[in-house]
């Protein structure tokens, strides 16, 4: 994995890229999962957490995750991540510069991740880089998850 300084802009911006680097290790994502996250946030939707029904009704047959609960998932998914930022003080969440949900994540799927540095803008004060994150099912054609995910290195 490449190191490269939060203030060297130039070296950042030399990494980023068009291409995204390979999909990291995989992670299941359970019906317990999907029930522990819906008595956490209060999003007990029937077609996450109804199981029989999702089968019967769902035009996805059967149960899908939330689509935060698979984003909250990249902590766990960003084992192959290209670039380790390094020298900080502090990485400040700075928001989403575009996020989609395109795909279902069916309860006893598996997901991987993988990633590419997009853009880096300079900021009084830090580093603003925006990271884009495939997220999908193991196997599938089409993410489950587009994320340009936005951090203000320090």
């Amino acid at each position: 994995m490449q190191e490269i300084r939060f203030d060297d802009v130039a070296a950042l911006q030399a990494a980023a890229s068009e291409e995204f680097g390979e999909f990291g290790d995989a992670v299941e994502v359970t019906q317990e999962m999907i029930d522990g996250f819906a008595e956490l946030t209060g999003d007990r939707q029937w077609i996450h957490v109804d199981v029989e029904r999702a089968k019967r009704e769902s035009p996805f047959g059967g149960p899908i995750a939330h689509g935060f609960l698979t984003l909250s998932l990249l902590p766990q998914l960003s084992t192959k991540a290209p670039l380790r930022i390094v020298g900080h003080s502090a990485a400040i969440n700075y928001g989403a510069e575009s996020l989609r949900f395109l795909a279902p994540v069916p309860a006893g799927a598996k997901l991987h991740a993988r990633s590419r540095v997009a853009k880096v803008t300079e900021k009084s004060g830090g580093t603003l880089l925006t990271n884009e994150w495939d997220v999908r099912v193991v196997g599938a054609e089409k993410p489950s998850v587009l994320y340009a995910m936005q951090i203000l290195y320090r």
